[in-house]
Protein backbone atom coordinates (compact mmCIF):
# COMPACT_ATOMS: atom_id res chain seq x y z
CA UNK A 1 0.00 0.00 0.00
CA UNK A 2 1.41 3.55 -1.09
CA UNK A 3 2.45 5.59 1.76
CA UNK A 4 -0.42 8.65 2.87
CA UNK A 5 0.93 11.75 1.70
CA UNK A 6 0.52 14.53 4.20
CA UNK A 7 1.58 18.33 3.98
CA UNK A 8 1.29 20.15 7.79
CA UNK A 9 0.08 23.52 8.10
CA UNK A 10 1.83 24.60 11.84
CA UNK A 11 3.46 28.74 12.31
CA UNK A 12 5.31 25.98 15.06
CA UNK A 13 8.30 25.29 13.07
CA UNK A 14 9.30 22.16 16.21
CA UNK A 15 5.81 20.82 15.70
CA UNK A 16 5.87 20.52 12.08
CA UNK A 17 9.27 19.24 12.72
CA UNK A 18 7.81 16.81 15.43
CA UNK A 19 5.07 15.76 13.68
CA UNK A 20 6.96 14.72 10.41
CA UNK A 21 9.43 12.73 12.73
CA UNK A 22 6.43 11.23 14.19
CA UNK A 23 4.03 10.01 11.09
CA UNK A 24 7.31 9.04 8.61
CA UNK A 25 8.20 6.78 12.01
CA UNK A 26 6.75 3.55 10.65
CA UNK A 27 6.91 4.15 6.56
CA UNK A 28 2.81 4.58 5.78
CA UNK A 29 2.75 8.17 6.36
CA UNK A 30 4.75 10.45 3.99
CA UNK A 31 5.41 14.14 4.82
CA UNK A 32 5.34 15.66 1.24
CA UNK A 33 5.09 19.82 2.13
CA UNK A 34 4.85 22.07 4.86
CA UNK A 35 3.59 25.74 5.69
CA UNK A 36 3.66 28.34 8.12
CA UNK A 37 0.72 30.35 7.93
CA UNK A 38 -2.27 30.00 5.79
CA UNK A 39 -1.70 31.41 2.55
CA UNK A 40 1.61 29.81 2.53
CA UNK A 41 -0.60 26.77 2.77
CA UNK A 42 -3.20 27.73 -0.23
CA UNK A 43 0.00 28.83 -2.29
CA UNK A 44 1.18 25.54 -1.73
CA UNK A 45 -1.43 23.43 -2.79
CA UNK A 46 -1.37 24.86 -6.10
CA UNK A 47 1.48 22.79 -6.68
CA UNK A 48 1.82 19.74 -4.15
CA UNK A 49 -1.33 17.35 -4.07
CA UNK A 50 -1.23 15.62 -0.23
CA UNK A 51 -3.87 13.34 0.50
CA UNK A 52 -4.56 14.96 4.05
CA UNK A 53 -3.59 18.28 5.16
CA UNK A 54 -2.63 19.08 8.93
CA UNK A 55 -3.76 22.15 9.81
CA UNK A 56 -3.33 24.10 12.51
CA UNK A 57 -6.43 27.01 13.45
CA UNK A 58 -4.05 29.82 15.48
CA UNK A 59 -1.94 30.97 12.41
CA UNK A 60 -0.83 34.26 11.27
CA UNK A 61 -1.78 35.75 7.95
CA UNK A 62 -4.37 33.54 7.53
CA UNK A 63 -6.01 31.54 10.05
CA UNK A 64 -7.10 27.78 9.59
CA UNK A 65 -10.47 28.12 9.76
CA UNK A 66 -10.37 31.19 7.05
CA UNK A 67 -8.05 28.40 4.85
CA UNK A 68 -10.69 25.60 5.27
CA UNK A 69 -13.07 27.98 3.90
CA UNK A 70 -11.08 28.99 1.32
CA UNK A 71 -10.65 25.87 0.12
CA UNK A 72 -14.60 24.86 0.38
CA UNK A 73 -14.93 28.13 -1.88
CA UNK A 74 -12.22 27.46 -4.42
CA UNK A 75 -13.06 23.49 -4.96
CA UNK A 76 -9.73 22.69 -4.29
CA UNK A 77 -10.63 18.73 -3.21
CA UNK A 78 -8.00 17.76 -0.26
CA UNK A 79 -8.94 16.06 3.11
CA UNK A 80 -8.12 18.57 5.95
CA UNK A 81 -8.03 17.49 9.01
CA UNK A 82 -7.36 19.84 11.90
CA UNK A 83 -5.06 19.62 14.81
CA UNK A 84 -5.41 22.29 17.34
CA UNK A 85 -5.21 22.97 21.11
CA UNK A 86 -8.61 24.46 21.22
CA UNK A 87 -11.33 21.95 22.84
CA UNK A 88 -13.82 24.88 22.80
CA UNK A 89 -16.36 23.17 20.51
CA UNK A 90 -17.31 26.66 18.99
CA UNK A 91 -14.09 25.96 16.81
CA UNK A 92 -15.05 22.71 16.12
CA UNK A 93 -18.95 23.93 15.29
CA UNK A 94 -17.57 26.37 13.13
CA UNK A 95 -15.15 23.34 11.42
CA UNK A 96 -17.92 21.43 10.65
CA UNK A 97 -20.23 23.95 9.47
CA UNK A 98 -17.62 24.91 7.12
CA UNK A 99 -16.93 21.23 6.00
CA UNK A 100 -13.92 19.79 8.25
CA UNK A 101 -12.92 16.15 7.47
CA UNK A 102 -11.37 15.30 11.13
CA UNK A 103 -10.45 17.66 14.26
CA UNK A 104 -8.00 16.48 16.35
CA UNK A 105 -6.47 17.66 19.74
CA UNK A 106 -2.56 18.01 19.99
CA UNK A 107 -2.69 16.78 23.29
CA UNK A 108 -3.72 13.93 22.03
CA UNK A 109 -1.92 10.11 21.88
CA UNK A 110 0.16 9.52 18.42
CA UNK A 111 -2.17 6.65 18.23
CA UNK A 112 -5.03 8.39 17.99
CA UNK A 113 -3.70 10.74 15.44
CA UNK A 114 -2.67 8.29 13.09
CA UNK A 115 -6.11 6.57 13.33
CA UNK A 116 -7.43 10.02 12.41
CA UNK A 117 -5.44 10.41 9.90
CA UNK A 118 -5.96 6.49 7.99
CA UNK A 119 -9.86 7.54 8.66
CA UNK A 120 -9.99 11.04 6.86
CA UNK A 121 -7.80 9.53 4.01
CA UNK A 122 -9.98 6.83 3.12
CA UNK A 123 -12.46 9.20 2.94
CA UNK A 124 -14.31 8.85 6.89
CA UNK A 125 -14.96 11.87 9.14
CA UNK A 126 -12.58 11.55 12.27
CA UNK A 127 -13.77 13.91 15.44
CA UNK A 128 -11.93 13.21 18.55
CA UNK A 129 -14.12 10.79 20.50
CA UNK A 130 -13.56 13.15 24.13
CA UNK A 131 -14.82 15.95 22.15
CA UNK A 132 -18.40 14.29 20.49
CA UNK A 133 -20.26 14.55 23.48
CA UNK A 134 -20.43 18.45 23.81
CA UNK A 135 -20.43 18.86 19.95
CA UNK A 136 -23.89 16.81 20.09
CA UNK A 137 -24.88 19.15 22.69
CA UNK A 138 -23.90 22.04 20.81
CA UNK A 139 -25.82 20.70 18.07
CA UNK A 140 -29.25 20.19 19.64
CA UNK A 141 -28.73 23.68 21.07
CA UNK A 142 -27.81 25.16 17.65
CA UNK A 143 -31.22 23.43 16.38
CA UNK A 144 -33.31 24.63 18.77
CA UNK A 145 -31.98 28.19 18.17
CA UNK A 146 -32.93 28.28 14.03
CA UNK A 147 -36.29 26.94 15.22
CA UNK A 148 -36.83 29.67 17.93
CA UNK A 149 -35.97 32.35 14.69
CA UNK A 150 -37.89 30.71 12.36
CA UNK A 151 -40.67 31.86 14.14
CA UNK A 152 -39.42 35.25 14.69
CA UNK A 153 -41.55 37.65 12.21
CA UNK A 154 -39.54 40.02 9.87
CA UNK A 155 -39.82 43.19 12.23
CA UNK A 156 -39.36 41.06 15.41
CA UNK A 157 -35.83 40.45 14.01
CA UNK A 158 -35.36 43.74 13.33
CA UNK A 159 -36.55 44.78 16.82
CA UNK A 160 -34.35 41.99 18.43
CA UNK A 161 -31.16 43.69 16.14
CA UNK A 162 -31.41 46.95 17.69
CA UNK A 163 -32.14 46.28 21.22
CA UNK A 164 -29.29 43.65 20.75
CA UNK A 165 -26.84 46.59 20.03
CA UNK A 166 -28.19 48.78 23.19
CA UNK A 167 -30.79 51.25 22.07
CA UNK A 168 -34.04 51.78 23.98
CA UNK A 169 -37.59 51.38 22.74
CA UNK A 170 -38.14 54.91 22.03
CA UNK A 171 -34.80 54.71 20.24
CA UNK A 172 -36.57 52.02 17.78
CA UNK A 173 -39.77 53.57 17.36
CA UNK A 174 -37.90 56.42 15.46
CA UNK A 175 -35.88 54.18 13.45
CA UNK A 176 -38.38 51.93 12.30
CA UNK A 177 -41.25 54.35 12.38
CA UNK A 178 -43.51 52.74 14.26
CA UNK A 179 -45.29 53.64 17.92
CA UNK A 180 -43.29 52.96 21.39
CA UNK A 181 -46.54 50.74 22.52
CA UNK A 182 -45.52 48.32 19.06
CA UNK A 183 -42.11 47.98 19.80
CA UNK A 184 -43.01 47.16 23.64
CA UNK A 185 -45.08 44.56 21.71
CA UNK A 186 -42.58 43.54 19.67
CA UNK A 187 -40.02 42.63 22.71
CA UNK A 188 -42.59 41.22 24.46
CA UNK A 189 -43.41 38.51 21.53
CA UNK A 190 -39.43 37.91 21.21
CA UNK A 191 -38.90 37.54 24.53
CA UNK A 192 -41.89 34.96 24.69
CA UNK A 193 -40.21 33.29 21.43
CA UNK A 194 -36.47 32.96 22.45
CA UNK A 195 -37.43 32.03 26.34
CA UNK A 196 -35.68 34.31 27.24
CA UNK A 197 -36.51 37.00 30.41
CA UNK A 198 -34.88 40.48 29.64
CA UNK A 199 -32.85 42.27 26.93
CA UNK A 200 -29.81 41.07 27.90
CA UNK A 201 -30.58 37.85 27.23
CA UNK A 202 -31.99 38.43 23.59
CA UNK A 203 -28.61 39.99 22.86
CA UNK A 204 -26.59 37.24 24.10
CA UNK A 205 -29.25 34.91 21.92
CA UNK A 206 -28.84 37.26 18.76
CA UNK A 207 -25.01 37.14 19.48
CA UNK A 208 -24.45 33.79 19.58
CA UNK A 209 -26.31 32.84 15.97
CA UNK A 210 -24.76 35.96 14.25
CA UNK A 211 -27.44 38.05 13.69
CA UNK A 212 -25.62 41.10 15.18
CA UNK A 213 -21.97 41.44 14.93
CA UNK A 214 -19.91 43.03 18.10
Amino acid sequence: MAAIKIMITDDHSMIREGLKNLLELDGDIKVIAEAENGQECLDKLSTVKPDVLLLDINMPVMNGLEVLAALKERRIRVKVLVLTVHNEVEYLMKAVDIGVDGYVLKDSESAELKKAIFAVASGENYIQPSLIPALNSKMIEKNDDEARIDELTRREIEVLKLLSVGMYNKEIAERLDISERTVKNHVSNIFKKLEVTDRTQAAVFAIRNNLVKI
